[in-house]
C-alpha cells in the first residue's frame, strides 16, 4: 500500500540534536512540518552522546522560550581538570560574562525536545525509514516506509538533512557538486561507557602512553577514554586491561570499577561538507560537518545549524518568497564552522601531543607543552580558550 498525497512545508529527516531543535523552532513560529525518524523512540532517547550544551546554545534556547522546558543538568563548571605527569592541575578559564552553559547529557535534552514537540502538537514519525529523496523540482519529495511496512511518501516545500554522516540525505546531492574536506588525526579513542559516579566533570590525563579522559554522563555513570593507535580493536580491551590502563595514565587508582557498559574506537576526525545546501535540501549537524570529541563542538555547530536555517525558513515565509537567507544558508553557516573546526584541530592536537611523543615527536611535544603553559600563565590567551569553550567566539 502506498500513501502519496501528504503535504507538509519542511521535512526534517532525523530526530537527533539538530533535527528536533529546527522542529521546535519551526513548530514555535507557526511552520507545519514533520519529523521522521529511521530508530525507534526508545532507541533515539537512550543513545549516549556529548553531555554539554555551551553558553551560546543555553541562551539560543532562553531566546527561543525553551530553556526551562529542555535544558537539564547542573551549570558548567569554567575549569577543566587534568592529570599532568602525575600532578592534577585544574584549568580555569575565563568566561568574562559567558558562565551560563549547562552539563546536560544529550539523551536528556533528546528526551526534553521530544516531549516537549509532541506536546505542542508536532508530527514525528518514528521507525520511518527513508528509501530516497527526490530534489530535483520545486517539490521535494521524501518516500519512506512506515513501522507497519507501508510506503509514504511526504511532499513539501524543503527538505533537511539531520540523518548524521551516513544517512540518506547527502547522499541525494550530485557527488560532483559535493566537495568533503577531512582530516585525520592518526590516532583512535577506545570509548568506555561504565556505571561509574564521577568525582569532576572533567577529568584529563597527558600521559606518555596516551591521552585518558572521564566525562560525567549523570550522576551514576562515566565515559572513559583512552588514545590508541588506528589498528587497535575493541575486542583487545578486556576490562582488566582497560581499568589497569586507565589507573597508569591518570597516575592513581581508580576508586570505583562499575560495570562497563559497551566499548567503541572512534578514529578522530575532522570532516566539511561544502556547500550544505542544494536546490531545496539543507544539511544540518553531522551531515555535513564532524569535530574531533576532544573539541566538544558537535552539539554547538549542530544548535548553530538548526537555528540559522529556522530564520531563514521563517524568513521566506513571511516575506514573499524572499530567499536571500536561505541562499546565504551555507556561506553562513560554513564561516562558523570552519572557525571552530580550526579550534578543534588546535585543540586536538595540542593535548594529544603535548602527552604522547611517538605521534610527532619531541619538537610537537614541546610546542604542544608550550601551547599548554601559556593558557595557565597568559590572560588573552585564556580569554580566547574560553571564548571558544563557551562558544561565545
Amino acid at each position: 500500500m502506498s500513501i502519496t498525497d501528504e503535504n507538509t512545508t519542511v521535512v526534517i529527516i532525523g530526530a537527533g540534536v539538530s533535527g528536533l531543535t529546527l522542529g521546535n523552532f519551526l513548530l514555535r513560529s507557526g511552520i507545519d512540518c514533520v519529523i521522521v525518524e529511521k530508530r525507534s523512540r526508545d532507541y533515539v532517547e537512550q543513545r549516549q552522546r556529548a553531555g554539554v550544551v555551551d553558553t551560546r546554545g543555553v541562551r539560543m534556547f532562553r531566546e527561543w522560550g525553551l530553556e526551562d522546558r529542555v535544558l537539564g543538568g547542573a551549570p558548567l563548571q569554567l575549569v577543566m581538570n587534568f592529570r599532568i605527569d602525575g600532578e592534577t592541575r585544574p584549568l580555569e578559564f575565563a568566561s568574562d560574562d559567558y558562565a551560563d552553559g549547562r552539563f546536560c547529557p544529550q539523551q536528556v535534552l533528546v528526551r526534553n525536545l521530544i516531549d516537549v514537540f509532541i506536546s505542542d502538537g508536532g508530527d514525528l514519525r518514528f521507525e520511518a525509514d527513508v528509501s530516497s529523496v527526490h530534489i530535483a523540482d520545486e517539490h521535494p519529495r521524501v518516500h519512506y516506509r512506515d513501522s507497519a511496512g507501508t510506503s509514504r511518501t511526504l511532499t513539501c516545500e524543503f527538505i533537511t538533512g539531520c540523518d548524521g554522516d551516513r544517512g540518506v540525505s547527502r547522499a541525494a546531492i550530485p557527488a560532483e557538486t559535493l566537495t568533503r574536506y577531512a582530516h585525520e588525526y592518526g590516532y583512535a579513542w577506545l570509548t568506555i561507557l561504565a556505571e561509574v559516579a564521577p568525582n569532576h566533570q572533567s577529568m584529563m590525563s597527558l600521559h606518555s602512553r596516551g591521552f585518558a579522559g572521564q566525562f560525567a554522563r549523570g550522576p551514576h555513570a562515566s565515559r572513559f577514554y583512552l588514545q590508541c593507535p588506528l589498528d587497535t580493536s575493541a575486542t583487545q580491551w578486556t576490562d582488566e586491561k582497560i581499568w589497569a590502563e586507565l589507573e597508569t595514565r591518570f597516575g592513581e587508582p581508580v576508586a570505583d570499577k562499575g560495570r562497563i557498559v559497551n566499548t567503541q574506537l572512534v578514529p578522530l576526525r575532522s570532516v566539511v561538507y561544502s556547500p550544505m545546501s542544494y536546490g531545496r535540501l539543507y544539511l544540518l549537524g553531522d551531515a555535513a560537518h564532524i569535530v574531533p570529541p576532544m573539541s566538544a563542538k558537535g552539539m554547538h555547530l549542530a544548535l548553530h545549524d538548526a537555528e540559522v536555517l529556522t530564520k531563514a525558513i521563517v524568513h521566506y515565509q513571511a516575506n514573499d518568497h524572499d530567499s536571500s537567507p536561505l541562499e546565504s544558508y551555507s556561506s553562513t553557516c560554513l564561516d562558523h564552522v570552519w572557525n571552530y573546526q580550526a579550534f578543534a584541530a588546535w585543540w586536538t592536537e595540542l593535548v594529544h601531543n603535548a602527552g604522547d611523543v611517538s605521534y610527532q615527536g619531541e619538537f610537537r611535544h614541546q610546542i604542544a607543552r608550550a601551547d599548554f603553559k601559556r593558557l595557565f600563565e597568559s590572560g588573552s590567551a585564556n580569554r580566547l580558550f574560553g571564548e571558544f569553550i563557551t562558544g561565545m567566539n
